[in-house]
C-alpha cells in the first residue's frame, strides 16, 4: 500500500468570502497536550490566515518544547492584565451599554445552571470585555474557541459585546460529563457554528441542544502535524515495546493497562510498556509499578515533545490505550500516520478511526480479560502483518485527518458564517 494518499486539489479550494483575521481562545494555551490546536493554527497560518491566540490563563507546565514556547510567547493571557480588564469593563458599560446589557442577559442564563459560581462568572464577563477590546484593536473578523467549557462562555459573551461572530470546537469527553452545568446547548445556540471532531461527538451535542440548532453542528476533524506525515513509514522492529501516550488521569485507564501487563509478565510474554504523559495519578501508577516489581517492563517518561513521541512510536510495535473516556485521541492518528497499529477501547469516536483486523484492535472498555487477550494477539502478530495494518491506518489518517483539508473547511465556515 502506498505511503501517501492523493487527495483531489478541488477539495482545498475555498470559494467562501475570505476571513483573514481570526482569534483563537482556550482556557490554557499552549500546553504540551494541545497538539491538535497547534496543528490547526499552524495550517490556518499556512493558508494566509492571520491567527491571534488568546488564553484565559498561562499553563503551569515547565520544560517546554520549542514549538510550545513559541506559541506561548505570542499568546495574550487575559488574567495577567487585571487592570486592563477593569478598565475595559468600565469602558464597555459607558460606550456600549446595550451590548453590555445583552451580555449580562447571557450571563444570567449561564448562572441558571451554576448559581454558586457568581464570582467566577463575573470574571468571565470582565475577561470578555478585555477580549472584545483586543479583537477590535486587531481588526479580528472571527473568534473561535477550543474545548467548549469555561473559555467558550467567555467567547460567547465576547461575541455579544463586540459583534464578532464566534464558533467553537467540541472534543469531549470532559464537556459530556456535565453538559448542562456547562450550558452546552446555550453555547451551541449562540455560536455561528459548532465544530465536532467526530460523528459520535456530534451525536452527543445533538442530545443537549434544541433540534432547531442541529444545523449548526459541523464535522471538522483534528489533524496530525507534518512531522508525522512527511516521512516514509519506517519498518516495524522485532520488539515487544508498546507505547501509551496520554495524561496520567483516571479516564485514561492506565492502572487497568498495568494490571494486564502484570498478567502478561507472569505468563512469560515480557512486554515493555512506555507511558508518555504526566498527571495526578503518577504517584499511584509509580506505586503500582514498585509494589508489583514491574520496573523492567514499565517506564514512565513524563511529558515529551512530538519529536520524542514520534521516535518512540517508530521504535515500537504499536500504540496501546485502555481509556474509559475519550474524544478521539490525536495520538491514535499520529501512530497510524507512522505506520503503527493501534490497540484501543471501543468508545466514543475511536471506532470511526480504528478498524479491527484492518489497522488495529478494539477492546471492551474496563474489561481486563478483553485487554489481555488483545495484547497477547498484538504481541504474537508477525511483523509483516503489523506493517500491513500500519499502512492501512496511514492511508485512512491521510484521507480523513488531513490538516490542509480540515483548515480549508474551517476557513470556508468562517467565511460563510457556518
Amino acid at each position: 500500500m502506498s505511503d501517501s494518499v492523493s487527495i483531489p486539489e478541488k477539495l482545498f479550494v475555498n470559494t467562501a468570502p475570505k476571513v483573514r483575521h481570526v482569534a483563537y481562545l482556550t482556557s490554557e494555551y499552549a500546553r504540551a497536550s494541545d497538539t491538535f490546536i497547534r496543528n490547526e493554527v499552524r495550517e490556518l497560518r499556512n493558508q494566509a490566515c492571520d491567527v491571534h491566540t488568546f488564553s484565559i490563563r498561562r499553563p503551569r507546565e515547565r520544560n517546554l518544547s520549542e514549538d510550545v514556547a513559541a506559541e506561548q510567547a505570542t499568546t495574550f493571557y487575559l488574567l495577567e492584565h487585571p487592570l486592563q480588564m477593569i478598565a475595559a469593563t468600565l469602558t464597555m458599560i459607558v460606550i456600549r451599554p446595550m451590548r453590555f446589557m445583552k451580555a449580562c442577559g447571557l450571563l444570567l442564563r449561564l448562572l441558571r445552571e451554576r448559581r454558586s459560581a457568581v464570582v467566577r462568572h463575573a470574571f468571565y464577563l470582565m475577561e470578555a470585555c478585555l477580549l472584545a477590546r483586543c479583537l477590535r484593536k486587531r481588526d479580528v473578523q472571527w473568534l473561535h474557541n477550543h474545548i467548549a467549557e469555561n473559555s467558550a462562555a467567555v467567547a460567547m459573551l465576547t461575541s455579544a459585546l463586540c459583534g464578532v461572530p464566534y464558533s467553537m470546537t467540541v472534543h469531549g469527553p470532559g464537556i459530556f460529563f456535565h453538559p448542562r452545568q456547562q450550558s452546552l446547548g446555550l453555547k451551541i445556540q449562540h455560536s455561528a457554528f459548532t465544530a465536532c471532531i467526530t460523528e459520535f461527538c456530534r451525536s452527543q451535542c445533538m442530545i443537549f441542544c434544541h433540534r432547531s440548532d442541529w444545523h449548526r453542528l459541523k464535522i471538522v476533524r483534528c489533524a496530525v502535524g507534518p512531522e508525522f506525515v512527511e516521512n516514509e513509514i519506517m519498518p516495524i522492529p522485532e520488539t515487544k515495546q508498546l507505547v501509551c501516550v496520554g495524561r496520567l488521569c483516571p479516564e485514561k485507564g492506565h492502572l487497568l493497562l498495568l494490571r494486564a501487563t502484570k498478567r502478561l509478565v507472569e505468563a512469560g510474554l515480557n512486554p515493555r510498556i512506555l507511558l508518555i504523559g504526566d498527571g495526578e495519578l503518577r504517584s499511584e501508577i509509580e506505586a503500582y509499578v514498585d509494589s508489583h516489581r514491574l520496573h523492567d517492563n514499565v517506564t514512565i517518561m513524563g511529558w515529551q515533545s512530538s519529536e520524542v513521541v514520534s521516535a518512540q512510536l517508530k521504535a515500537s510495535r504499536a500504540l496501546v490505550m485502555a481509556s474509559f473516556a475519550e474524544g478521539l485521541p490525536v495520538v491514535c492518528m499520529e501512530s497510524l500516520a507512522l505506520g503503527r497499529p493501534v490497540l484501543a477501547t471501543r468508545i466514543a469516536g475511536i471506532p470511526e478511526l480504528i478498524e479491527p483486523e484492518v489497522n488495529g484492535w478494539l477492546v471492551t472498555p474496563a474489561c481486563e480479560e478483553s485487554l489481555v487477550t488483545a495484547l497477547r494477539e498484538l504481541l504474537s502478530t508477525p511483523v509483516d502483518r503489523l506493517r500491513e495494518m500500519g499502512a492501512a491506518g496511514r492511508e485512512k489518517v491521510l484521507r480523513l485527518h488531513n490538516a490542509k483539508h480540515e483548515a480549508s473547511m474551517l476557513l470556508s465556515l468562517f467565511g460563510t458564517g457556518g
